[in-house]
């Protein structure tokens, strides 16, 4: 990243979040997001030299992530810093348009984004590399048979968040 990487930790009911960003004229509140990691992610975000601990640059963000967990919001303002491949971008952008307490298949979403049922497999791999978790909302793609199936948060936080939106699916069936 060239800009300034600003971070901050947010007290959650999945545990603390690390939010990573970066100064943004045109993002609400000022940051655009870069990363939001729970604790012990696969793949998930580390506070590197250089980033700046800037509590105050995540307000809008806080803000919105605290309606979320209370329930009284169901989607996101929030600007992101733009990343991934074409192929990765088009999965998370068909991850957005799941409704709130709706759950997809990976296969809806290779017919969502045209591709062939059988890059099922290619698009498990795009959703586990989102960087943006909660806020592009890859916990709401369950396995073909309604299981719940990988989740870089881990199946119990992916459980919890579908709880919360009171999504149907058969919570609790979870497979590795």
């Amino acid at each position: 990243m060239t800009a300034t990487t600003v971070h901050t930790t947010l007290a959650s009911p999945l545990g603390d979040l690390l939010l990573v960003g970066e100064p943004s004229a045109t993002a609400p509140g000022g940051t655009a997001l870069a990363s939001l990691s729970v604790p012990d992610q696969k793949g998930g975000a580390t506070v590197g030299p250089g980033q700046i601990h800037a509590p105050a640059a995540f307000t809008e963000i806080a803000a919105q992530l605290t309606a979320y967990f209370e329930g009284t919001r169901t989607r996101f303002d929030i600007e992101y810093v733009p990343g991934g491949t074409p192929f990765q971008q088009r999965v998370w952008q068909a991850l957005e348009t799941i409704p709130y307490g709706e759950t997809f298949t990976y296969g809806d979403i290779a017919t969502h984004i045209g591709a062939p049922r059988a890059a099922v497999r290619a698009v498990g791999t795009a959703i586990g590399r989102n960087p943006l978790l909660i806020i592009r909302p890859c916990h709401r793609v369950i396995g073909a048979n309604g299981t719940l199936t990988g989740y870089a948060g881990g199946l119990q936080r992916k459980e919890q968040l579908l709880r919360l939106e009171g999504a149907g699916c058969v919570v609790g069936a979870v497979t590795g």
